[in-house]
């Protein structure tokens, strides 16, 4: 039992001392640095160019490259002076990524889904909201305060009940665990991204309607969701009711902003 008062008081300081806020003010808890999560950002990075297929079609690069440049430009600081590298991937999938250093992937899958600059700035402008929010950090260090948390409980447990009984109550409290800390926040993540991207989506010029649009082609694309609660994502209608409620406080923004004019 003292270990596990011990354990607690050691995860609670933790806890305190790595607080930040995010890019909109929210709490959170960051506990690695930012050069570790960079180092394992461009590791995955690395992989992902060696696994997937690469696209050489220079008009798709250009296209792609010419909408992150006008993002970029519109990025707070330290975000627009830092290097990003950005891959088009030759694949169906209707996906991009950013990852921590500064490594963008978009999937030729997307640009067909995307109906025009604006929609593809959309998903772009989110994903590198997801690196300026630091969500990996937050995401790993979540899951191991949980870890901790599970494994302390694991100690509480195991000296008060019978090994069969005990192994019940830690299933149950792995869902619990699941269900109530680790997806919502990664709901929390999305609906962030998706405020930040059409923030800077707007500053660079692209209307931040289309990002409502986007999310519409999106969900015809998919098949059957998920339940919102069970799901690392907001449901399409609540993203779509968000994006569209964001979007009219952007519009100024979009309309003072300097026209994009990156083409196909």
């Amino acid at each position: 039992m003292r270990t596990l008062k011990y354990g607690l008081v050691a995860a609670g300081l933790l806890s305190l001392v790595a607080c930040t806020q995010s890019p909109t003010g929210r709490s959170q808890l960051q506990l690695f640095s930012s050069n570790e999560i960079a180092q394992l950002g461009a590791q995955s990075y690395s992989a992902l160019k060696e696994q997937e297929k690469v696209s050489n079609d220079p008009a798709l690069n250009r296209y792609v490259q010419c909408i992150t440049d006008d993002l970029i430009a519109a990025l707070p600081a330290p975000w627009a002076q830092q290097q990003w590298q950005v891959t088009v991937f030759d694949s169906e999938a209707v996906n991009a990524f950013a990852l921590p250093g500064g490594n963008i992937g978009v999937y030729t899958g997307l640009i067909e889904v995307a109906e025009n600059p604006a929609q593809l700035a959309a998903v772009i402008g989110h994903e590198i909201g997801h690196v300026i929010a630091q969500h990996s950090n937050e995401r790993m260090s979540n899951q191991f305060a949980a870890g901790l948390g599970m494994q302390l409980g694991g100690l509480l447990i195991g000296q008060e009940m019978e090994s069969e009984e005990a192994a019940l109550v830690m299933g149950a409290l792995g869902v619990g665990v699941q269900l109530g800390y680790l997806l919502p926040y990664s709901r929390i993540h999305e609906s962030e991204s998706d405020e930040l991207g059409l923030g800077y989506m707007a500053a660079a010029g692209y209307d931040p309607r289309e990002a409502a649009e986007l999310w519409r082609n999106m969900a015809q694309q998919g098949g059957p969701t998920p339940p919102e609660f069970l799901s690392t994502h907001p449901s399409p209608q609540t993203r779509i009711e968000k994006l569209e409620e964001l979007a009219v406080d952007a519009m100024q923004t979009y309309q003072q902003a300097p026209k994009a004019n990156c083409r196909l």
